[in-house]
């Protein structure tokens, strides 16, 4: 079954400076490369997202916390 993929376009200088940055790093293309960067940022940013409570968590937490005598 064939993956379903899109095009981007990014400006040719940009594309030649990675080019030559990937050089003997192991990715195949230019495209590898850019996917893995895009991933990296966008799993980070998710994770990161993802653990940030609200204030009102925070100071449940701190409650809990609190009762249990730590702190």
């Amino acid at each position: 079954m064939p993956q379903n993929k899109v095009t981007i376009k990014i400006p040719k200088p940009l594309y030649d400076h990675i080019k030559t940055l990937i050089g003997e790093s192991g990715f195949n293309s230019v495209t590898d490369f850019v996917v893995y960067v895009l991933r990296d940022i966008v799993y980070a940013e998710q994770k990161e997202n993802s653990s940030q409570f609200s204030p009102d968590e925070l100071e449940q937490i701190k409650k809990k916390l609190k009762s249990l005598g730590y702190l």
